[in-house]
C-alpha cells in the first residue's frame, strides 16, 4: 500500500530528508519550520490575490484612456477573464510538478513569473502609442500571470496545510483565504489614495502603474522569502511515494469523483465572487451616482470586513465541521445575497449603500474560509497539489465567462434581477456541492 492509499488515520512515513519532528514524521511539528511554511502560504496567497484583483480596481478609472473609449465594460472584463482562464492552466502545469519535485521549488518558480508579468504590465505603453495593441499586450500578460498565480497557490497552500497541526488547519485556512478580501481592500485603498492626490489625467497617464509596481515588488519579496527564509517541504510529502502522473489520477483515476464534487462546490463560490466583486463594482460606477473614489471606498470597506468573517468561518469549521460550515454558507448566500444586492441599488443614502455593500461581501464570499483546509483534506499527499489546484482553478472557468453570458441574461431578466439570480445559483451550487462531499478529517492527520 502506498502512502497515498493509506487511510486518513494512518501515520505518514518519515524520510531521512524530513525535518525532525515535522508533521507526519512521528513527532510534534517543528515550530520554526512550521511557522515558515505557514507564513509563506499566507503571504503568498496575499500576493496572488493582490495580483488577481489589480485590473478590476486599478485599471477601471483609466480604462478609457488606456484601452480606448469603445466597449469599456467588455475590455475590462476581458482583462479580468484572461487572468482567471490562465489559472486552471497554471494549476494543471504546476500542480503535478509540486507533487513530483516538491512544493517549495515549484512555489519559487511561480512567484518569479508573477513578479515579472506584473512588472511588465506596469511598463506597457498607453493607447495613444499602441492603439488596440495596448489591450492585446495587457490581456496576454494577464493570461501568463494567471498561469503563474495558479501555480503559486497550487503548491504553497498545500505545503502550509501539511505543516499545520490538525486542530489549527481551520484557522490557517481562514487566515490564508482572508488574504483575498484583504488584498482587494488594500488595492482599493491604494487606488482611493491615488485618485485623491492625482487629477484624472495624471492617474490615467501613469498613476495606475503604481499599484502594478507594488504588486511586482510584493511578489519579489515573497520570492526572496522562499529562497532565503528556509521554507522546506514537509515530511508528509518527502515520505510519500511519488505518483508518475498525479494529474491523470485526479482527472481520470480514483480521485475523479472527489474532483467533480469539489468543482461543483467551487463553481458556486466563484460565481458568488464574480457577481459580488467585479460585477458589483462595475454596476456601482455605471449607475452614475457615485464617482470612482466612492466606489473604491465602498469596495474597500466590504472586502475588509469580509476578511474577518472569512477567517472566523475557517476557524469555526474545525469544531462545526467543514461540510456543515460550507453547506450553511451556501444556504445563507442563496437567500441573502440576491436580496442584499438588490437593496444596494434601491437607496440613495451613501451610508446605507456602504452597509449593504459590506453585507453583500460578507454573505457572498465568507464561505471561502474553510476551503484551504477542506481541499487539502479532500486529496491525499501524493496528488494533493494537483487535486487542490485543479479543483480550485478549473472551477473558475464557467463563472469567469460572465462578461459573455451576463448581458443576454440581463436583457431577458433585467439588469439587477439577472445578477441576483446568479447569486442565488452560486449559493445553491456551493451548498449542494458541499453536501455531496464527505466529512473531512478536521482533527486528524492529512491523508
Amino acid at each position: 500500500m502506498t502512502a497515498a492509499q493509506q487511510p486518513a488515520h494512518a501515520p505518514v512515513p518519515s524520510s531521512p530528508s524530513s525535518p525532525a519532528g515535522a508533521p507526519g514524521a512521528g513527532g510534534p511539528p517543528h515550530p520554526g519550520a512550521a511557522r515558515r511554511a505557514v507564513r509563506g502560504g499566507i503571504g503568498g496567497n496575499y500576493v496572488d490575490q493582490f495580483d488577481i484583483f489589480l485590473p478590476v480596481v486599478a485599471l477601471a478609472p483609466a480604462s478609457a484612456d488606456l484601452f480606448g473609449s469603445d466597449a469599456l465594460a467588455a475590455n475590462a472584463g476581458l482583462v479580468f477573464v484572461a487572468t482567471l482562464l490562465g489559472r486552471p492552466l497554471g494549476a494543471a502545469l504546476f500542480g503535478p510538478l509540486a507533487d513530483r519535485i516538491g512544493r517549495t521549488s515549484t512555489t519559487r518558480v511561480a512567484l518569479a513569473g508573477v513578479a515579472l508579468t506584473t512588472l511588465l504590465i506596469a511598463l506597457v505603453p498607453g493607447h495613444e502609442v499602441l492603439g488596440a495593441g495596448t489591450l492585446a499586450i495587457v490581456v496576454a500578460l494577464r493570461f501568463l500571470g494567471g498561469i503563474f498565480i495558479g501555480g503559486e497557490y497550487t503548491s504553497a497552500i498545500p505545503l502550509a496545510m501539511e505543516w499545520s497541526a490538525p486542530h489549527r488547519r481551520g484557522l490557517l485556512s481562514g487566515t490564508a483565504m482572508s488574504m483575498s478580501p484583504l488584498a482587494n481592500a488594500t488595492i482599493s485603498a491604494l487606488v482611493l489614495l491615488l485618485l485623491s492626490v492625482l487629477d484624472p489625467a495624471s492617474y490615467s497617464a501613469w498613476g495606475w502603474r503604481l499599484p502594478f509596481l507594488a504588486g511586482a515588488a510584493l511578489a519579489g519579496a515573497m520570492l526572496w522569502y522562499y529562497r532565503r527564509g528556509g521554507v522546506a517541504d514537509s515530511a508528509a510529502w518527502t515520505g510519500t511515494a511519488k505518483r508518475p502522473r498525479p494529474l491523470r489520477d485526479v482527472l481520470f483515476g480514483a480521485h475523479r469523483r472527489a474532483l467533480g464534487q469539489v468543482l461543483l462546490m467551487m463553481t458556486g463560490l466563484w460565481l458568488l465572487t464574480n457577481m459580488s466583486v467585479p460585477t458589483l463594482a462595475t454596476a456601482l460606477q455605471g449607475a452614475g451616482e457615485l464617482d470612482a473614489r466612492a466606489v473604491s471606498f465602498m469596495m474597500m470597506c466590504g472586502t475588509a470586513v469580509s476578511a474577518g468573517t472569512m477567517l472566523a468561518l475557517g476557524h469555526v469549521s474545525t469544531s462545526a465541521g467543514r461540510r456543515a460550515t460550507l453547506v450553511a454558507a451556501g444556504v445563507v448566500a442563496a437567500v441573502a445575497a440576491p436580496v442584499t444586492y438588490a437593496g444596494v441599488f434601491t437607496t440613495s443614502a451613501v451610508p446605507v449603500t456602504v452597509l449593504l455593500v459590506v453585507a453583500l461581501q460578507v454573505v457572498a464570499v465568507s464561505g471561502y474560509g474553510p476551503v484551504g483546509a477542506y481541499l487539502a483534506e479532500r486529496f491525499p499527499t501524493a496528488v494533493r497539489s494537483s487535486g487542490y489546484g485543479v479543483g480550485y482553478s478549473l472551477s473558475i472557468v464557467l463563472p469567469a465567462l460572465y462578461p459573455y453570458y451576463l448581458p443576454p441574461l440581463q436583457a431577458a431578466l433585467g439588469e439587477r434581477t439577472a445578477v441576483a439570480a446568479l447569486l442565488c445559483l452560486g449559493g445553491v451550487l456551493l451548498a449542494t456541492g458541499a453536501a455531496l462531499g464527505p466529512r473531512t478529517g478536521a482533527h486528524a492527520p492529512l491523508p
